[in-house]
């Protein structure tokens, strides 16, 4: 058996649904209703009224969401439409029109932000964010500042139009080198202490634009590294901050190629101390917390607004966030098994109302962990090629990758082979394996029951989920790049098996869920390998047992106690192994109530199939005792 690739995150494309993004395009036909209101909307966008503009882009914003809204206006030729109007005299139309587009590629899908970029949409949207960039401190002014549409909450909604550009398109990320937006998204991080949410779209963004991005890690420069640093540097405490020095640690490990080796070690640990300090967090503890103080402080108000803010009313803008997150994270649980991690757009807080501080904290939270723990996955991950690719390197190219093997890259820290000797041991001084592994575990039963009982917090659910599903990738690539001592050796390893068969085994509705499923199946995976490589029978003995005698499942029972006999059936390590984990006083302590059990639910509960199969182990299970038994006596 070959050894699995570890994971990395790639840029996803996305559609809504985590369906194909072409039947967008082929139902266009169906929408030619002369009822749409695509046609009055967009005729709307030509009134001499900027209320009325306004009016016509928000609609358009809203109607969108619905997919199958959106060929009615792809027809009408909807984007070059309302590209003009993000440079509007209004303040108003320009951010209902970066609005408008920013949920027709979001909701759209690959193909249409691949048309939003040939329609030149990016000419405009650049021009926006270079006036936005000029006018920020005319923004931050006392006279300005009463203003119900701002200059800031503009650039906010032009920036995350950006993002989605660039995680859907490569050409939008080229026209992005191209155009030097860099600076602008720079200038936007720059406004955290003005404007948070504005600084995290832009992290957010550019953590995006970082990925992959030869030609953009070529142009940057000393600036560039500073204002990241600085970030990363910020002793704010709360979890906006956290999240936003998670995304600028991101952007830097996508750009270390373009730092020397002394900058480079200084800043792995730097990295390792804002993911390590992210991970660290409790959210069991903290979500509950904020839930609280959000009800303290809601309390003092009005009874009317207590009972408004925690009814099943959803926040404004409520679903065109889930909708714009659901889609990334639906197309990247898509995946190759070979692919990086890439940023999913795990958070899109801006939409939330500004009263939803605490909401926004925890949100803010769950997705700084969920972006740590995909980038330790890439630190942890192989950059060696897909087998997609080699197939498409020829002998002579593979001649030449030989030749320059020994190239004066800064490779030395990141290697693209194995983890580097530095990485290797500042992972460990920082003790990543162990918060890892902690994120794997199933999120806190307080955090989901108050979770699930309030509306307006549900959309943590998904978000606890999906934080664990990533530490379980996560926890994949490091047992696969770690050496096993390092990993706390055969005990550390044990471990690791008790946990993950716990999860494997303590939750069947938990088993249901795919995402799930394949994360705890490639971390199982990489652990048995590991024992495999290692020759640890007694490791795989213990996890064996321990399922054995502690699930309520015959059938699993059945299968651990099979493995158990191919395990332990031959050789002087296996005869050791066994007395270590004293396996023959387990055996015959677990098999009357195997028996017993097997009676008593058998025909009941099991097929007729699986009543041969356990009848079998149980036989076998008696011999092999009396095997164990005969070993004993010599």
């Amino acid at each position: 058996m070959g050894k699995t690739k570890n994971n990395k995150f790639k840029r996803p494309s996305f559609s809504p649904d985590g369906l194909p993004a072409a039947p967008v395009k082929q139902t266009a036909e169906e929408s030619e209703d002369e009822d749409s209101p695509a046609a009055e909307l967009l005729d709307k966008l030509q009134s001499p009224s900027a209320d009325v503009r306004e009016y016509a882009c928000a609609s358009i914003s809203r109607v969108v969401q619905q997919s199958q809204m959106i060929p009615g206006f792809l027809q009408r030729d909807a984007v070059r439409k309302i590209g003009p109007l993000l440079l509007d005299r209004s303040l108003a139309v320009r951010e209902t029109a970066a609005g408008a587009l920013r949920n027709l590629s979001a909701c759209g899908g690959p193909e249409v932000c691949e048309d939003m970029v040939k329609q030149d949409v990016l000419t405009p949207l650049s021009a926006l964010l270079r006036e936005c960039c000029t006018g920020f401190d005319m923004s931050s002014s006392p006279t300005m500042k009463g203003q119900k549409h701002t200059v800031e909450d503009v650039a906010n909604e032009a920036v995350n139009l950006l993002w989605n550009l660039c995680e859907s398109s490569s050409t939008a990320v080229s026209v992005f080198n191209k155009a030097g937006l860099l600076d602008v998204l720079l200038h936007c991080l720059q406004r955290h202490p003005q404007n948070m949410e504005l600084a995290i779209s832009a992290a957010h963004c550019l953590h995006t634009v970082t990925e992959e991005n030869e030609e953009l890690v070529r142009s940057v420069n000393a600036a560039v590294f500073g204002v990241l640093e600085n970030i990363l540097s910020s002793t704010n405490t709360s979890m906006e901050y956290t999240l936003l020095r998670t995304l600028a640690a991101g952007s830097l490990w996508n750009l270390k190629s373009g730092l020397s080796l002394t900058q480079q070690s200084h800043i792995l640990t730097a990295l390792a101390t804002t993911l390590s300090h992210s991970l660290s967090l409790d959210a069991g503890e903290l979500i509950p917390e904020l839930w609280h103080a959000e009800s303290a402080r809601l309390s003092k108000e009005t009874t009317s607004a207590t009972e408004s803010d925690h009814s099943d009313a959803q926040p404004a803008g409520h679903e065109a966030e889930e909708m714009e997150e659901d889609v990334r994270d639906e197309k990247m649980n898509g995946r190759k098994p070979n692919d990086r991690m890439s940023k999913t757009k795990s958070d899109i807080s801006d939409l939330l109302p500004r009263d939803r501080l605490e909401l926004r904290e925890a949100k803010a939270l769950l997705s700084a962990q969920q972006t740590s723990l995909e980038i330790i996955v890439n630190m942890c991950c192989s950059d060696e090629p897909s087998d997609d690719e080699w197939e498409e390197m020829s002998s002579s190219d593979e001649s030449e990758m030989c030749a320059d093997g020994m190239s004066d890259t800064n490779s030395s820290l990141f290697s693209h082979l194995c983890l580097s000797a530095e990485l290797h041991t500042i992972l460990l001084n920082h003790s990543i394996p162990q918060q890892v592994l902690k994120k794997a575990e199933f999120p806190s039963t307080a955090a989901l029951e108050l979770c699930s009982k309030y509306p307006t917090w549900k959309c943590l659910l998904k978000k606890m989920h999906r934080v664990q599903c990533r530490a379980l990738t996560c926890l994949h690539n490091i047992l696969s790049s770690m050496d096993t001592e390092s990993l706390g050796g055969a005990s550390g390893l044990q471990a690791v098996a008790q946990q993950l068969s716990s999860l494997v085994f303590s939750s069947a509705e938990a088993l249901k869920d795919e995402e799930f499923l394949e994360a705890v199946t490639s971390a199982l995976r990489s652990l048995l390998q590991i024992m495999a490589t290692k020759s640890i029978p007694q490791l795989i003995g213990n996890a064996l047992l321990n399922i054995a005698m502690k699930d309520s499942n015959l059938v699993v029972c059945g299968e651990a106690l099979d493995a158990l006999f191919d395990v332990f059936a031959d050789g002087d390590e296996a005869e050791k192994a066994g007395k270590n984990i004293n396996l023959l006083s387990s055996l015959k302590a677990l098999q009357p109530g195997f028996r017993a059990k097997l009676r008593k639910e058998g025909r009941g509960k099991y097929s007729p199939d699986q009543l041969c199969v356990l009848d079998n182990i149980r036989i076998n299970l008696k011999r092999f005792i009396s095997y164990l038994e005969n070993l004993q006596r010599k």
